[in-house]
């Protein structure tokens, strides 16, 4: 399958959200990433409910809302209700994981496991055929603008090789650190959704940035 770019509105200009989202509607990208921190499970707090009704009135595209925060079974009717099409939990964060699964997929959307960079990808053998998208942390969560873990690589083969013959149409979506120099590496190896924040709204063209991601073997080529 060909990848998907799924920018995260996390790096986006609060001033100006709307005019941030409407880039995005009229750009390459496929979904619109929603991190959603806590303060507890990250060291870090995004934003709730209210923000995230504001993104989808105006987002043309999915919502790729990805949960870092303690307990998220508790929220997941106001995500799916303040418009998540994609709700993406962590590993560490779920005692009764195949129960959050299925609460997911019956609200109607697609459910996805996150894996912080310590956690390996071993730890999903179990309910890998339950699972829409796996996203795996190339960096510790919390913070944009991290460096790039090598690590990444080898946990890609691991998930791809797992998911063979048993879930083939699971898509394996990297979050942190994304960007041109590390794109190709990423779709060769197996990644197919690759989320972007600091290298498509710290570009002065956002939009051709977006583009770049999407098109690289084009434009490489």
């Amino acid at each position: 399958m060909d990848h998907l770019v799924s920018p995260s509105i996390l790096t986006a200009n609060f001033a100006n959200l709307q005019k941030d989202i409407e880039m995005l509607n009229q750009s390459d990208a496929d979904w619109m990433h929603v991190d959603v921190m806590d303060g507890v499970f990250v060291p870090n707090i995004s934003f709730g409910f209210a923000i995230i009704k504001q993104i989808k009135a105006l987002a043309k595209k999915p919502l790729d809302v990805h949960l870092m925060i303690v307990d998220p079974d508790r929220y997941l009717q106001e995500f799916k209700d303040a418009g998540a099409d994609n709700i993406t939990v962590h590993f560490e964060a779920c005692t009764h994981l195949n129960r959050t699964i299925q609460k997911i997929k019956e609200l109607g959307c697609r459910a996805g496991v996150a894996l912080n960079p310590a956690t390996p990808v071993a730890m999903l053998d179990d309910i890998i055929e339950d699972l829409d998208m796996v996203l795996i942390m190339s960096v510790n969560p919390g913070f944009g603008a991290q460096k790039f873990l090598a690590g990444t690589y080898k946990k890609i083969t691991d998930l791809k090789n797992m998911a063979a013959g048993r879930n083939p149409n699971l898509y394996i979506e990297i979050d942190g650190g994304v960007d041109q120099n590390n794109i190709e590496k990423l779709v060769k190896t197996g990644a197919n959704i690759l989320v972007a924040g600091n290298s498509v709204f710290s570009s002065s063209n956002p939009n051709k940035a977006i583009s770049a991601l999407k098109h690289f073997e084009k434009m490489n080529g």
